[in-house]
C-alpha cells in the first residue's frame, strides 16, 4: 500500500511538530509548512493526498489557501480539513464557502483528527 501524504499547514511551531509526530506515528508521510504561500508552492510540485489546514496564518489565511486549492482543477478534489481555534457559526460558514471538506476545532483530540483523516482518505 502506498504511504499517504498529508500536507500540514500550521504557523504555530509546537503544533506543527505535534501534528507531524501524530501523523508520522500513524504511518503517513508528512509535509509540514508554516504558512499558506508555502502550502500552495508544495501543491504545485508534490503529490499530496490530504491537507490539514490552520486558518489563522501569516500572509494569506487558511480560507484563501482553501479557496485556491478548490479553484485549481489540479487540486480541486483534494480533501481539505480545517484544524483551527476559530469556531463561530460565521467561521464554519466561511469554511463551507471556500470549499473546506471538514472542520476540526482546537483544542483537538488526536483520535478525532486521525479518524477524520482516515475517513477522507478511505473515500479517495
Amino acid at each position: 500500500m502506498d504511504k499517504k501524504t498529508i500536507l500540514v499547514v500550521e504557523d504555530e511551531e509546537s503544533l506543527l511538530k505535534l501534528e507531524t509526530i501524530l501523523l508520522t506515528s500513524r504511518g503517513y508521510a508528512v509535509i509540514a509548512v508554516p504558512h499558506g504561500q508555502a502550502a500552495l508552492k508544495v501543491l504545485e510540485t508534490e503529490k499530496v493526498d490530504l491537507v490539514l489546514l490552520d486558518i489563522m496564518l501569516p500572509e494569506i489565511d487558511g480560507y484563501e489557501v482553501c479557496r485556491r486549492i478548490k479553484e485549481n482543477p489540479a487540486t480541486r478534489k483534494l480533501p481539505v480539513i480545517m484544524l483551527t481555534a476559530k469556531k463561530s457559526h460565521e467561521d464554519l460558514a466561511r469554511g463551507d464557502e471556500v470549499g473546506a471538506d471538514w472542520y476540526v476545532t482546537k483544542p483537538f483530540k488526536s483520535a478525532k483528527v486521525i479518524e477524520t483523516i482516515e475517513r477522507f482518505l478511505a473515500a479517495r
